[in-house]
């Protein structure tokens, strides 16, 4: 399954209710009889140098399971994680997920954070091909300052629905949040962790996961409150991450990454720092795009011709291309129509890419490079790592992603059986109850310019709303995509930016 799937997935319609009840008796008789296996863990005894700190940490990889309101084990969740020796009561933890819906953690756990990572072509210009692949030491990681622990969701990695328990009793925000809520409270009980700091990681939908997630964690029967959240490709509106007709909102979110694209394969802003021609189609999108969209037909001729020169001027598309699409460039569009004339169209995930697809009429991209030029080597080292530096032994595949689960998401934010009516998916405020109720807890925003499908004016635009506490958030932007770290330069910033909010010490990077 590719990472644009995974998180397209949550842009689709809503999908089965979360807690489905069976439809016949012999499905009920089924289930009933399902055994429940016993949870398996695999310890092993490791040390690295992170940070310049040498560490010793052993690791623990297995199940945890969930039990469900009738008190039985419905969930085993799978998770590995890192532990100093001789760690004590007070040791930071780190909770981290990657998003989909129904992506396992492997990306920020072999791509960014833990003792081993992934090597794929950092300029985007070669895709991963075939086995072998590399993988080398991490000394980036910030296993010095953090214990980590890296959740995959149910459905996920070897996650999986026991007992009565369904895998799509966990794909929605409920069924979600719960379950990995009791993975953290089981997790910090078991570690004699309560007093320590505690820090949550997502990616992209794992960063909706996050703000939902904290908001339970405040909120919810136990009390446990976070010191930080790391968001990475934040996604908490989706109504500025959603490129289709008739979205107005999102034609103004996009541009600022147009623009960056479109400069970086040299087709608009030659000549202008980048700080600049982003701080102009900023303003532009914000001051002048909107209002005009809203306008609409009502347009003068001359507001109009003004508009496409300007849209012109930062996408680097064809004025005729741009008239013809009655202003409103969608982002799939964009994709296949910057380099058409090089046969070539750009990733989503991360825009510095290039594929070289066998249809140059099509509208849009077939499929995303930035996706199938890195998933083959990250999915083949997962499973190699498992097995041979963690020895996990497991009699099902390790799922790197789960089609069901993006397919099946329940998208639904309300009990069944109340009134609702179909809307964006959105958890800013719920980041926001979980900031005023917990003054301690502070955020780190992290964008990458060439993201196509989580845009950093997006970033800006929603924490500016909601009543999110400005003093308590870090924008910081890298030159990358969704997954920055891929590029190896926008990874050393990362990485120090992280360690920087770790320590309190980070600098906002947002524009004025």
């Amino acid at each position: 399954m590719k990472l644009r799937a995974l998180f397209m997935a949550a842009l689709m319609a809503m999908a089965a209710p979360a807690f489905a009840e069976t439809d016949s008796a012999e499905t009920a008789k089924e289930t009933e009889a399902r055994p429940v296996p016993e949870p398996v863990m695999f310890v092993t005894q490791h040390s690295g140098t992170f940070g310049r700190q040498k560490v010793n940490y052993k690791v623990e990889a297995g199940e945890t399971q969930i039990r469900n309101d009738e008190g039985k084990p419905a969930a085993s969740l799978f998770t590995i994680s890192y532990i100093q020796d001789n760690a004590g009561p007070n040791r930071p933890v780190t909770f981290v997920f990657n998003g989909g819906p129904g992506s396992a953690s492997v990306w920020l756990h072999l791509g960014l954070l833990g003792p081993k990572r992934v090597v794929v072509a950092s300029d985007a210009d070669a895709d991963d091909g075939a086995a072998p692949y590399r993988m080398v030491d991490n000394p980036l990681s910030i296993l010095d300052q953090t214990d980590l622990v890296f959740i995959d969701p149910v459905g996920t990695g070897f996650s999986q629905a026991i007992g009565e328990g369904e895998n799509k009793d966990y794909w929605s925000e409920a069924g979600d949040k719960e379950s990995i809520a009791e993975v953290i409270r089981i997790w910090i009980t078991k570690h004699k962790r309560w007093n320590a700091p505690k820090y949550l990681i997502g990616e992209s939908f794992g960063t909706t996961r996050a703000a939902y997630l904290a908001n339970e964690l405040t909120v919810g029967d136990v009390d446990i409150a976070l010191n930080g959240i790391v968001l990475i490709s934040q996604a908490l509106d989706y109504e500025g991450s959603t490129s289709v007709h008739d979205n107005v909102y999102s034609y103004v979110t996009y541009l600022p990454s147009m623009a960056a694209v479109a400069q970086y394969h040299g087709r608009a802003g030659q000549g202008i720092p980048q700080a600049d021609f982003l701080a102009e189609a900023r303003a532009f999108a914000r001051d002048e795009y909107g209002p005009a969209l809203w306008k609409g037909d009502r347009l003068s001729p001359e507001e109009r011709a003004y508009i496409r020169d300007k849209l012109v001027y930062f996408t680097g598309l064809d004025p005729q291309y741009v008239e013809t699409s009655n202003l409103r460039i969608l982002m799939h569009r964009f994709q296949k129509e910057l380099l058409r004339d090089e046969g070539v169209a750009l990733g989503r995930l991360d825009g510095r890419y290039l594929g070289d697809e066998a249809d140059d009429i099509a509208e849009g991209p077939e499929d995303d490079v930035a996706s199938y030029a890195v998933s083959s080597a990250y999915s083949a080292l997962m499973n190699q790592y498992l097995a041979t530096d963690l020895g996990v032994e497991m009699d099902r595949p390790y799922m790197v992603s789960s089609p069901d689960a993006g397919e099946q998401w329940n998208f639904r934010d309300v009990p069944e059986g109340q009134y609702w009516e179909p809307h964006y998916v959105n958890a800013g405020r719920k980041l926001t109850t979980a900031m005023r109720h917990n003054t301690g807890l502070n955020v780190m925003v992290a964008s990458g310019y060439y993201d196509l499908i989580c845009p950093f004016f997006d970033a800006e635009i929603t924490f500016a709303r909601y009543g999110i506490p400005q003093d308590r958030v870090d924008m910081t932007y890298y030159q990358g995509g969704h997954m920055m770290y891929l590029n190896e330069g926008a990874l050393d910033a990362l990485v120090k930016d992280i360690r920087s909010f770790y320590a309190g010490q980070l600098e906002d990077q947002r524009p004025d």
